[in-house]
């Protein structure tokens, strides 16, 4: 038995990024192109693995469409074990196409200021495309360890006053995440005696007494770190500021960042506390839906309150965030495939709406932003002497328009994959899976939360919008470079194709999300997988 191709493109998502970024520290920062296009020619590489993992992992190449990789050749559980199925693929692919756009935006001026920004870049999707991949909760930490020093020196790249204040703070409220997800990996460890998330979930069952009781704390501190990274209210006070402070390429993977805090809850809490997982089953889900819901009302009353754009960006931020822990929580099968489409589409629009932010503050001053925010407090209508018409730069047209299209999705407005995704959102939970079921309070109050929240960003963005485009008075057309516009296009233009082709994407998401509900088929794959015969390996682990 050897291994296949197939089998060896799992471990490339991770092996790639490292490489590429080790080469690029020993080039010298004037080479500033070289370096640009050797990162670039990386994150084409890993978008086209991804492409190829999502069709593997759809079309019976692997067993029950789960590749699975033994590093070191030992097998589960006492080796590292990656593993990709059909939602880390699409995930893979979403991390590597906010990638290629916001280190394509960070070309013209970016990626010059400051030093080791392609290495930082590279790095920080090895740790990223590693949470996505891993099947062991240490490794998951070594990969967000990664993931997050990396973070830390982008979020200070090209750093001013005010973002190395936010990026003290991030930097502070990190470190205290991953002691406790430490602690938590400890605790686990000390009760399950295992830390392979299939073996978890294996011998959950047979755990009871004391050692459940050490088991669901461990848990529970370790929720702790992973709901600070996906913002859950009140963990995530420190997202507006940072988002507001990040250089535009940087906020756009603070975007893909948080949602891979979700993506873990997803994962751990499908497959350890399935209705198989015995005592534990079903445990903390109550608490994902509650602090789901607190942080639609916590984002939608910011964005309502806030006036600065990056700090709206950032509660809209939190309420998508707000709503998949809510999805998760719930804790229906139908829910979690419409949950995972909106995943898709608002961190497409959100990643676009931060890159957009820049080039909109381009034709706005702080006299016309200040003479605007006097007419509207004292209801000062301009009125022209004579109705006349004036023509709209093709610029300041380009930036309406992109604009309209972030905020059409990030409100859930029709006709874009904003609105399909809350249109399924809101018919799983009016059809509820188990027969003779009715529709709950919670139910209800959950939609009326994701609708005002809808209508704040509406409120939000028009405000907004109006004060930019329409009351700045004289707008002066920016300079806009194709590789500053072609990024946000890019994003945009897949909002657009989400929407045209819900009903493929849906038919996947909802593969995706039955084998999540299926544990016993993880456990088995990854547990099953032989070691490379041949090799000499120790008869016993140690």
């Amino acid at each position: 038995m050897t291994l296949g191709w197939s089998q060896h493109l799992i471990m490339l998502p991770v092996l790639l990024p490292l490489a590429c970024g080790t080469l690029l520290i020993s080039l010298n920062e004037s080479r500033h192109q070289l370096k640009f296009f050797i990162s670039l020619a990386s994150v084409i590489s890993l978008l086209a693995i991804a492409i190829a993992l999502v069709s593997l992992t759809d079309s019976g190449q692997w067993p029950r469409g789960i590749g699975v990789y033994l590093a070191a050749n030992w097998a589960a559980p006492f080796g590292i074990a990656l593993m990709v199925d059909r939602l880390a693929a699409v995930m893979l692919l979403l991390a590597a196409t906010i990638a290629a756009a916001a280190l394509l935006y960070s070309m013209q001026r970016w990626s010059r200021i400051g030093v080791h920004f392609h290495s930082l870049f590279q790095f920080l999707l090895m740790g990223i495309n590693g949470a996505f991949l891993t099947h062991d909760l240490f490794n998951l930490f070594v990969f967000f360890e990664v993931m997050l020093a990396a973070s830390y020196g982008l979020l200070l790249h090209g750093y001013n006053a005010t973002r190395l204040r936010a990026g003290i703070q991030y930097i502070a409220i990190n470190l205290v995440a991953s002691l406790l997800f430490l602690i938590g990996v400890a605790l686990i460890y000390a009760s399950a005696g295992t830390l392979n998330m299939a073996d978890l979930a294996g011998r959950l069952p047979g755990i009871t007494g004391d050692e459940l009781v050490l088991l669901k704390t461990g848990v529970a501190v370790l929720a702790i770190a992973f709901l600070v990274k996906s913002a859950m209210w009140p963990l995530g006070f420190w997202l507006p500021a940072t988002y507001a402070a990040a250089s535009p390429p940087v906020a756009a993977l603070l975007v893909m960042m948080t949602k891979v805090g979700a993506y873990v809850i997803l994962r751990v809490w499908l497959l350890v506390f399935s209705d198989e997982a015995g005592a534990a089953a079903g445990f903390g889900f109550n608490v994902l839906l509650l602090g789901g819901m607190a942080t639609i009302a916590f984002g939608a009353a910011g964005m309502l309150a806030t006036e600065a754009p990056g700090r709206l960006a950032g509660y809209a931020a939190i309420v998508s965030s707000g709503i998949l822990l809510a999805v998760i929580g719930y804790g229906q099968a139908s829910l979690i495939s419409a949950g995972l489409y909106y995943l898709l589409g608002s961190t497409l629009a959100l990643a676009a709406f931060m890159l957009l932010l820049e080039l909109i503050q381009r034709i706005s001053s702080s006299r016309a932003e200040m003479l605007a925010l006097t007419m509207e407090a004292f209801a000062i209508e301009e009125t022209p002497e004579e109705p006349v018409g004036v023509g709209i730069p093709a610029a300041v047209a380009v930036l309406g328009l992109s604009f309209a299209g972030c905020a059409l999705v990030i409100a859930g407005l029709p006709p874009l994959s904003g609105f399909v995704a809350k249109f399924g959102l809101f018919h799983a939970m009016l059809n509820p899976d188990a027969p003779n079921a009715s529709v709950t309070p919670v139910t209800w109050v959950l939609m009326a939360l994701i609708v005002l929240s809808g209508w704040a960003a509406i409120i939000a963005m028009l405000r907004f919008g109006v004060r930019t485009f329409w009351a700045a008075g004289d707008i002066k057309p920016p300079r806009l470079p194709a590789t500053e516009v072609a990024p946000i296009g890019l994003l945009l233009v897949l909002c657009v194709a989400l929407t045209v082709q819900a009903a493929p994407v849906l038919a996947y998401l909802q593969r995706a999300s039955d084998d999540l509900h299926r544990p016993g088929q993880y456990i088995e794959r990854v547990l099953s997988q032989p070691a490379v015969p041949g090799v000499q390996q120790a008869k016993e682990a140690p």
